[in-house]
């Protein structure tokens, strides 16, 4: 066997490990490739400008009369409306658009109305509809509590929490008969309502969540 060939060879192999193992960057385990480095954070999307008393609509709202509104146009001030009531037409006044139809729109379906109506004036128009006040979602109730009249409806709101926001019902009411007025389908509709009941923890179904325009009567 040839000496010199053998001296080699475990040399050779020495000077191999030594350069698997210096940390220039690159990958130094055998078989295995460098790893990428890890891409950079993508920088999130500027939050659009908010209004001073803008508020969270409920779920399901549309739009209706006497509700107000801001509409801002991103850069476009002069467009710029910071609050205007919705008029028993349903309508809204814009600059250079004139009336614009609001109600029975989500914000969002305005907001996109107004946009594509801005677009043959602006170019690339960014619109944002916010809602300040609702004043078209209101329930109403009547007879036996203390404070009768109208409500708004801002948030969901059950049977019973509107009897304690109406300041409870008077001693001699007919709690047993408590009467919930709604219109489905064109038509007036009368739900009972057993006030005993649900404070005994029965019939808790009864105690639904009330609709705008629903009238509670209380005998």
């Amino acid at each position: 066997m040839n000496v010199t060939h053998c001296v080699r060879e475990p040399l050779a192999a020495a000077a191999l490990l030594m350069i698997l193992l210096v940390p220039d960057g690159r990958a130094f385990a055998q078989g295995t490739a460098a790893t990428p480095a890890a891409a950079a954070p993508q920088a999130a999307a500027p939050a659009r400008p908010t209004t001073p008393g803008e508020i969270v609509p409920p779920s399901g709202y549309v739009i209706g009369p006497e509700d107000v509104l801001a509409v801002v146009f991103w850069r476009e001030k002069d467009l710029s409306v910071d609050a205007i009531a919705v008029r028993p037409d349903g309508r809204i006044t814009v600059p250079l658009l004139n009336d614009v139809v609001a109600a029975g729109l989500t914000p969002e379906e305005l907001r996109e109305q107004i946009q594509t109506a801005a677009g043959k004036y602006v170019t690339d128009p960014s619109v944002t509809v916010v809602v300040k006040v609702i004043n078209s979602r209101k329930v109403f109730i009547t007879g036996q509590v203390a404070k009768p009249g109208q409500y708004p409806l801002t948030a969901p709101t059950s049977v019973m929490q509107l009897l304690a926001m109406a300041g409870g019902v008077h001693e001699f009411a007919d709690t047993k008969k408590i009467l919930i007025m709604r219109t489905e389908g064109g038509r007036q509709v009368a739900k009972q309502f057993n006030y005993q009941d649900v404070l005994n923890r029965k019939n808790l179904q009864q105690n639904i969540d009330l609709q705008p325009g629903d009238t509670v009567i209380v005998p």
